[in-house]
């Protein structure tokens, strides 16, 4: 820049020119070119995000816990929040008394069969974990007195010799090799 003392312009090299939004357009062009989509997904996932955010604040400022708009609806709810647990309570007294019914025959059935052991003890016979059992067993020894004999079936054929190796089937024994034994 120089500067001339008769006058006091400023003189540049490079003249002004008009400057209007087309080095916006370009460079918006040039961004939008690179990162559209990006741009996109972004805008939708912030409207997205915006429009769910005003619904939990819509929902939080609407009802609140100590918002009470209907005195009859509380009044009905707390009804029917006692009677299902007046039910509930009913139910399970019912349950323990049926347990303890239980316990109480199991206990009776134990005392009963400590009593039969005893006495099965003192009669000189021998405990054998069921004395019903027992008792029955001797009523129809008693009641019947030819038993029937039972057939058996024979464990081998009557051909079956040890010595021999006949009619044993495929287990035949066979004699060791002989020679010098392995020991010295």
């Amino acid at each position: 820049m120089e500067v001339d003392e008769s006058t006091t312009e400023i003189k540049t090299e490079t003249p002004l020119e008009n400057q209007d939004l087309s080095f916006l357009q370009e460079s918006l062009g040039a961004l939008l070119s690179d990162y559209g989509w990006c741009l996109l997904f972004g805008c939708v996932a912030l409207y997205l995000l915006v429009q769910q955010l005003s619904k939990r604040r819509a929902e939080r400022n609407g009802s609140g816990p100590g918002d009470v708009h209907d005195p009859s609806a509380v009044v009905e709810r707390q009804a029917a929040l006692e009677a299902a647990r007046r039910r509930m309570q009913e139910q399970l007294d019912s349950k323990a008394e049926q347990y303890k019914e239980k316990q109480k025959q199991l206990e009776e059935e134990k005392r009963r069969q400590k009593i039969e052991m005893w006495e099965s003890m003192q009669e000189g016979r021998s405990y054998k974990g069921n004395p019903k059992l027992v008792h029955q067993n001797t009523e129809e020894a008693s009641s019947t007195t030819v038993l029937k004999p039972k057939t058996k079936k024979p464990l081998r054929d009557s051909g079956f010799n040890a010595l021999t190796g006949e009619g044993g089937g495929s287990c035949t024994w066979r004699p060791g090799r002989r020679g010098p034994s392995a020991g010295g």
